[in-house]
């Protein structure tokens, strides 16, 4: 394909809505919590879960230009940019965070997205904390060579992704009373919590520290929708240390739940989210009768 537009990725064959799987689990169930399971994980092979939701909307304007997107050197969002190229003929630039990179061996996540066919491009921390500043984004389209190109923001959170994540939260509307996803850059729960009906609500788990996203997902639903929609809240406390950052304790409770349920957890992301839910159910948060439902929004890689 030389250009992209809607029958373009419908012919990918995504599966939606994703389906939702009950899990029976005693730790949930002695306090009278429902726990689903949102499989965004089996929307797509290559595009899974938020990823396909953000990336969709956003590649559906690309008509052929180059995408220029950004991410740091495990990114699932590149990886996914990447692998939408592929698919569509698309060429690809991958902003990769950290110069020093640039003279080592790829790790497995960047060595997919070469393999996809992506061009990454190394900048060193200060110039990637300032890529969305007019002056600097223009002198990295220049450096890329890709000036016209459709730029693609860091976790693929901007308007059109947040509105793609509107049919997250319509799907979930009637099964869960709230409906909880892991958060990156927010863009999926700014629009979940639009998606959801009224007397629903949404949950975020942030994977970063610093405290910044509540302010984040106000502009994007600002961008996206004019103003705030839905009722959303995040509970900073289960980032474990940063992003990828991990303890003894998010380890065992992940290496158990695979074994308890037979379903392989995504570690940055997803893992966190269900260690959350678990000692938020344990601390009473949700009232007897709660169907609580998790979206799943990757798989583990390699």
């Amino acid at each position: 394909m030389t250009g992209t537009d809607t029958s373009d990725l419908a012919a990918l064959g995504p599966r939606l809505p994703s389906p939702c799987q009950e899990i029976a689990d005693g730790r949930f169930e002695r306090h009278g919590v429902r726990l689903l399971l949102k499989r965004d994980d089996l929307i797509h092979p290559d595009l899974v879960g938020n990823k396909w939701r953000k990336l969709a909307p956003n590649l559906a304007t690309a008509r052929g230009r180059t995408v220029v997107t950004f991410g740091g050197a495990y990114s699932n969002h590149l990886r996914a940019t990447a692998a939408a190229g592929r698919l569509l003929g698309l060429s690809t630039v991958g902003v990769v965070r950290g110069q020093e990179l640039a003279g080592r061996p790829l790790n497995p996540s960047l060595a997919r997205c070469a393999a996809d066919g992506m061009r990454l491009h190394f900048v060193d921390r200060s110039t990637y904390r300032r890529k969305s500043e007019p002056e600097t984004l223009a002198a990295l389209l220049r450096a890329v060579p890709a000036e016209d190109a459709v730029v693609v923001p860091e976790g693929g959170s901007n308007a059109s992704a947040v509105r793609g994540c509107r049919a997250l939260g319509e799907e979930l509307g009637g099964q869960a009373d709230v409906a909880a996803v892991a958060c990156g850059t927010g863009g999926t729960l700014a629009g979940l919590a639009a998606g959801l009906p009224r007397g629903r609500r949404a949950l975020g788990i942030p994977v970063l520290k610093g405290g910044f996203l509540a302010d984040d997902i106000r502009r994007l639903q600002d961008r996206a929708f004019g103003g705030p929609r839905g009722d959303w809240s995040l509970d900073d406390r289960f980032h474990c240390g940063g992003y990828a950052r991990t303890t003894p304790e998010l380890d065992s409770f992940a290496d158990d739940f695979e074994h308890r349920h037979g379903l392989p957890v995504e570690r940055v992301y997803v893992a966190k989210l269900l260690h959350a839910l678990l000692a938020l159910v344990q601390e009473g948060a949700f009232p007897r009768g709660t169907t609580l439902a998790a979206v799943v929004t990757g798989r583990p890689f390699p």
